[in-house]
C-alpha cells in the first residue's frame, strides 16, 4: 500500500515538473504580453481541470495594465477595466493585498468571492471551488491568477501549491513581457508623437492644422470622434474651432464655459482626464452627446499648452475598443503640448498675415505715392499711386534707384543714406521727375523701417502742387501790397509830418489824432519793410545796412514802441534790462523790428491784465533777450512750425488775424545776423521767445554785408 502511494506521489511530482517545463518553454519562446498571458492560463487550466481562469498584470503603482480571462477554451474579450470591481472587493484583490495564495472550496460560503459578469454564461449553480495566487518577482507582485472549477470542494492544497508554483514560474515572464510591452507602447508614443510633431509643424494655416492635429489623435486613439476648443479669455469659456466625427458638424464654434462638462474642467484645472464610463462621472454633462449627436460612452480629454499656459484642449470621444489604452493618457497629454506649441505659432502667423494684409492695403491705398528701396537706393517696393503719379509701370520703378525720380537733400540723408535713421523720420522739399519729363514738387518724409525682418528706407513723396500754388499766390499777394502800398504810403507819412508842424501847440485833440494816425502808419511802415526784408532774404542777399550798434537803445525803442498797445488792451508791460549791453553788429531797424513782433505778439495772445516782460542779457560771446508772455502756451510739436511762413496756430489765439509772416520774418532775420530764436512753451504756461546774437569783436569786417 506505501509503496502504491509513494508511487502516486513521483508520478504526482513528475506530471508537475513536466508541466513547469512545458510552461517554462511556452514562456519563453513568447514576449508578447498578451500571448503569455493566454499560454499561462490554457496550461495552468488544463494541469488543474478549471474551466475558467483570469490573469491581471499591475504596474508598478498597483494598477492593472493587461488582463486575460480564458472560459472553456474561450479567449474573453479584454475585461482589465471590469476586473477592477475584483482588484477592489474580489479574491484577485485579496491575494494582492496580502501577497499571499488563497483556496476557496466553496465559493458561495466565501466573503472574499465577487460572481464576475461572464459567469452568467455558466450554470446557475454559484457554489464553486477556487484557487488564487500571486505572480512574485523578487517580493514584489505583478499580477495574480485565478482558476475557478463548478464542483465545491475540488481544489486542494496540492492544487494551490501547484498554481503557486505556476505562478512563480510564470512572474519572470509576464513582468518582463510586461516591461516589453511598455516599451513598446513607449516606442508607439515617441513615433506617434513624432510623426505628430512633423505633421502639424508642417502647416502655419490654422485650420489646416487644426485638421491634422484631429487626424493624429483619431489614428493613434482609434476613437470615434475628436475635437479641438480654443479658450476665448474675454468670454471665460471655450470655442469649438475643429471637429471630425460628430454627427452634427455645424456645431463647431459651440462654446463651452470653463467648468462645464469634461472639457470645461479640464481646461479651467488644467489637468488631463480619462472617463472610461461618463455615466458615473459627475463631471460629465449631458449636452456632451447633444452637441456631437453621439451616444458618449468613455472620453479622454487634455489641456492644450503653450509656455505652461492653457490655450486649449483636446477631446476624444468613445475608443473603438470600448475602452482607452493604458498609453492614451500619455499620448493625448504629449500631443496636447505639441498642438499647443503649433496652434500658437499657426496664430500668430495668422495675425501676422492679418497685419501684413492690412499694411498691404494701407501701403496701396494711400494718397501719396510710398516707395521703398535698400539701403543703397535701389527701389524694392512702390503703391499704385507711385506708379499713377510718377507714370512709370512698376517693373520700370522696381529697376530704378530713388535718386533717379527725385533729387535727393544729401547733407540730411547723407551721400550713402547713412544719416536715415528709423526713430527720426526726415523732411525735405524735392521735385518728382515724371516718364513724362514733368517735374512735381513734393514733400519728401523718408526713415528707416525694420519690413520682414530687413532694415529698409521708407520714402513718401507728398505732392505740394496746391500748396506751392497757394504760396505763389500769397507771394504774389504780399509783393502787390508791398509795392502798391510803398509810395501811398510815403505820401501819408510825409503829410501827417506837415501836418504835425502846422498844429497849434494847444489842439491837445487834434495832435492826439495825428499821433496815433502817425503810430498806425509806422506800423504799416515796418510790415511793409519786413515784407522786402523777406523777399531779400530768400532769394539769398545779404543784410544791407549793418552798422556797431548798442543793443540796449534798440530794445528800449521797441519797448517804448509796444508799450502804448498793451496799456490800451489793460496789459502791463515791463523791461528788466540791464544798465549796458554790448555791441552788436546789426541792421538796427530790422532787429527793432524783431523786438516790435515778438512783444506785439505777446500782447495778442496775452489776456487782459496779464503781465508781458521784455528782458536781456549778455552771455558768454552772446547777447540774449526774451519776451514772455501769458497766453495759452505752444505744444511742443508746434515748436518750429510755427517759424514757417503763413503758419498759424488756431489753439493760441482763434479769432486772431494777420498772415502768419511775423515769427516767419524774425527767424529770417536773426539767423542772417548769425543768430538763432527758438521757443520755450507747454501748454497753458505761456510762452518765452528767445534770441541770441553774437557780440560784435574789434575784427569784424565792417565790407561783410
Amino acid at each position: 500500500m506505501s509503496m502504491s502511494l509513494s508511487a502516486k506521489e513521483n508520478e504526482t511530482t513528475r506530471a508537475s515538473l513536466e508541466l513547469l517545463y512545458h510552461i517554462s518553454r511556452e514562456l519563453a519562446s513568447a514576449l508578447d504580453l498578451r500571448t503569455v498571458l493566454e499560454r499561462v492560463l490554457f496550461q495552468s487550466m488544463r494541469s488543474t481541470k478549471a474551466i475558467r481562469g483570469s490573469i491581471i498584470v499591475m504596474d508598478d503603482n498597483g494598477r492593472p495594465v493587461e488582463s486575460a480571462v480564458i472560459a472553456g477554451d474561450q479567449v474573453m474579450d479584454r475585461n482589465t477595466q471590469r476586473l477592477r470591481a475584483t482588484l477592489d472587493r474580489g479574491l484577485a484583490g485579496w491575494v494582492l493585498q496580502n501577497k499571499q495564495p488563497a483556496l476557496i472550496k466553496n465559493t458561495s460560503q466565501d466573503e472574499r468571492w465577487m460572481r464576475q459578469d461572464y459567469e452568467v454564461v455558466d450554470s446557475e449553480v454559484d457554489s464553486k471551488s477556487a484557487v488564487s495566487a500571486p505572480l512574485n518577482v523578487r517580493e514584489r507582485v505583478v499580477g495574480v491568477i485565478t482558476l475557478v472549477h463548478p464542483q465545491p470542494n475540488f481544489f486542494t492544497e496540492d492544487h494551490l501549491a501547484l498554481v503557486q508554483a505556476i505562478a512563480d514560474q510564470a512572474g519572470i515572464a509576464v513582468l518582463n513581457a510586461r516591461l516589453y510591452a511598455e516599451s513598446q507602447r513607449q516606442v508607439k508614443v515617441m513615433t506617434a508623437m513624432a510623426e505628430t510633431a512633423a505633421v502639424v509643424n508642417a502647416s502655419l494655416n490654422l485650420e489646416d492644422v487644426f485638421m491634422r492635429i484631429l487626424d493624429k489623435i483619431m489614428q493613434g486613439l482609434s476613437v470615434q470622434a475628436v475635437c479641438l476648443a480654443l479658450l476665448d479669455p474675454g468670454q471665460e469659456a471655450l470655442v469649438v474651432r475643429a471637429a471630425k466625427g460628430w454627427v452634427k458638424p455645424q456645431a463647431n464654434k459651440a462654446v463651452i464655459k470653463l467648468g462645464q462638462g469634461i472639457a470645461g474642467w479640464v481646461a479651467k484645472e488644467g489637468r488631463p482626464l480619462i472617463i472610461h464610463d461618463v455615466i458615473k462621472d459627475e463631471r460629465y454633462d449631458p449636452e456632451t452627446a447633444e452637441r456631437t449627436g453621439l451616444p458618449v460612452n468613455a472620453i479622454a480629454c487634455a489641456p492644450l499648452r503653450y509656455r505652461g499656459q492653457v490655450i486649449g484642449i483636446i477631446e476624444a470621444i468613445n475608443p473603438k475598443d470600448s475602452t482607452f489604452d493604458t498609453d492614451a493618457h500619455l499620448l493625448l497629454t504629449g500631443i496636447g503640448s505639441l498642438a499647443g506649441t503649433a496652434v500658437h505659432h499657426a496664430r500668430l502667423f495668422e495675425r501676422l498675415q492679418a497685419a501684413h494684409q492690412s499694411y498691404r492695403e494701407l501701403f496701396d491705398d494711400s494718397i501719396d505715392p510710398i516707395l521703398v528701396s535698400n539701403n543703397t537706393g535701389q527701389i524694392l517696393e512702390a503703391n499704385r499711386q507711385a506708379v499713377v503719379v510718377s507714370g512709370y509701370d512698376k517693373e520700370t520703378l522696381l529697376s530704378m534707384s530713388i535718386a533717379q525720380l527725385h533729387s535727393l537733400d544729401l547733407e540730411l540723408v547723407g551721400e550713402k543714406y547713412e544719416k536715415i535713421i528709423p526713430q527720426k523720420p526726415i523732411s525735405y522739399e524735392s521735385r518728382l521727375r515724371s516718364q513724362s519729363g514733368l517735374e512735381l514738387p513734393i514733400q519728401v518724409y523718408v526713415r528707416k523701417v525694420t519690413i520682414e525682418g530687413s532694415l529698409l528706407i521708407q520714402w513718401i513723396c507728398r505732392d505740394i502742387t496746391e500748396r506751392k500754388n497757394l504760396d505763389s499766390m500769397r507771394d504774389d499777394l504780399i509783393s502787390m501790397i508791398y509795392h502798391d502800398l510803398r509810395s501811398p504810403l510815403a505820401n501819408v507819412v510825409s503829410s501827417l509830418d506837415i501836418l504835425t508842424t502846422m498844429l497849434p501847440d494847444d489842439d491837445l485833440t487834434m495832435g492826439s489824432l495825428v499821433n496815433i494816425a502817425l503810430r498806425s502808419t509806422e506800423r504799416i511802415q515796418r510790415l511793409t519793410n519786413s515784407l522786402l526784408d523777406m523777399s531779400r532774404l530768400q532769394a539769398g542777399q545779404p543784410v544791407g545796412n549793418r552798422q556797431f550798434y548798442d543793443m540796449l537803445p534798440i530794445l528800449q525803442e521797441a519797448f517804448v514802441l509796444v508799450k502804448p498797445v498793451a496799456e490800451n488792451k489793460q496789459q502791463q508791460a515791463a523791461a528788466t534790462l540791464p544798465e549796458r549791453l554790448p555791441q552788436v553788429y546789426v541792421d538796427a531797424d530790422m532787429i527793432r523790428r524783431v523786438v516790435v513782433n515778438l512783444l506785439e505778439n505777446a500782447s495778442r495772445y496775452s489776456p487782459t491784465g496779464s503781465l508781458i516782460q521784455l528782458g536781456a542779457r549778455e552771455e558768454a560771446s552772446q547777447v540774449r533777450f526774451w519776451v514772455q508772455d501769458n497766453g495759452p502756451g505752444i505744444p511742443a510739436t508746434e515748436h518750429e512750425r510755427i517759424f514757417s511762413k503763413f503758419a498759424r496756430l488756431g489753439t493760441r489765439e482763434p479769432n486772431s488775424k494777420g498772415l502768419g509772416l511775423g515769427l516767419a520774418y524774425c527767424r529770417l532775420a536773426v539767423e542772417a545776423h548769425q543768430g538763432k530764436i527758438w521757443v520755450e512753451s507747454q501748454p497753458g504756461s505761456g510762452a518765452c521767445f528767445i534770441v541770441t546774437l553774437p557780440i560784435a569783436q574789434p575784427d569784424t569786417n565792417l565790407d561783410n554785408t
